[in-house]
């Protein structure tokens, strides 16, 4: 990314961090983050599910969020 963007790698590793960061936090939110031409990030709902823990034999209900990447035709196309 440095080499691409002509900038220092510490200021490229910088500016990824920061846009992970911002992916997270919006993520966390549970908004959705679109990227023009790359695809999109989302947050979907996992039902509850009962499953029994290996170690102690209890059954235990789980259910969470799941993070979601959805890719671009863009992407799709230059992957082919």
């Amino acid at each position: 990314m440095a080499r691409a963007s002509g900038w220092p790698k510490a200021g490229a590793e910088r500016a990824m961090r920061g846009m992970l960061g911002a992916i997270r936090t919006s993520l966390k939110r549970g908004d959705a983050v679109t990227l023009v031409g790359f695809g999109t990030f989302s947050v979907v709902r996992r039902r509850p599910r009962t499953m029994r823990n290996p170690r102690t034999g209890k059954m235990v209900t789980v259910a969470g969020r799941l993070p979601r990447f959805k890719p671009s035709k863009e992407l799709k196309q230059a992957v082919r």
